[in-house]
């Protein structure tokens, strides 16, 4: 499960990538979800979520930040934040480039739209994102996984938003 949420979370970040660099400023985003919906359960939302993360006892804790700092992740007030540097900005490549087995295709291209699908030995998708603003993006994710012998399907709604250009002691993932 641990890979299909880092997937998931490869996707929702490479989708805040499309636009040309003058739309998106790079630095420092905070990603919530709107609506996650998991084998057609709606699950709780990121203030939920980050709630009970945060109050798993502090050796779990840190164990779990831990994990997301390696992946170039922290946990914001309000949801997941990422550092996107400038390079990364103006590239407009999926972050799955460097997950073993995967690929990805853009289907659409357009200043303020972007659709993209993407195939992994555990998890096919597709999604599409929406730029609002160059502080602020909007995507859809869908996504097929299996996980052992057990098969289901997600459906994320989020939203980014630009906190800053300073990502602090958080590195842009490459």
């Amino acid at each position: 499960m641990i890979r299909f949420a880092r997937l998931t979370l490869a996707a929702l970040v490479a989708a805040a990538l499309p636009a040309q660099a003058a739309q998106l400023l790079p630095g420092l985003w905070e990603f919530t979800s709107e609506k996650l919906v998991v084998d057609g359960m709606e699950m709780p939302d990121m203030s939920e979520m980050l709630a009970q993360m945060k109050a798993l006892p502090p050796e779990q804790r840190k164990m779990m930040e831990a994990t997301l700092a390696e992946q170039g992740v922290e946990l914001g007030s309000g949801g997941v934040r990422i550092c996107l540097s400038e390079a990364q900005v103006k590239s407009r490549e999926l972050l799955f480039q460097d997950e073993p087995g995967c690929t990805q295709e853009v289907l659409e291209h357009t200043d303020d739209l972007w659709r993209f699908r993407f195939e992994c030995p555990d998890a096919t998708g597709q999604g599409e994102t929406k730029v609002i603003s160059e502080r602020e993006v909007a995507n859809t994710i869908e996504t097929a996984y299996t996980v052992g012998e057990q098969q289901g399907t997600s459906r994320m709604q989020s939203r980014g938003q630009w906190v800053g250009e300073d990502c602090g002691p958080l590195k842009p993932q490459s």
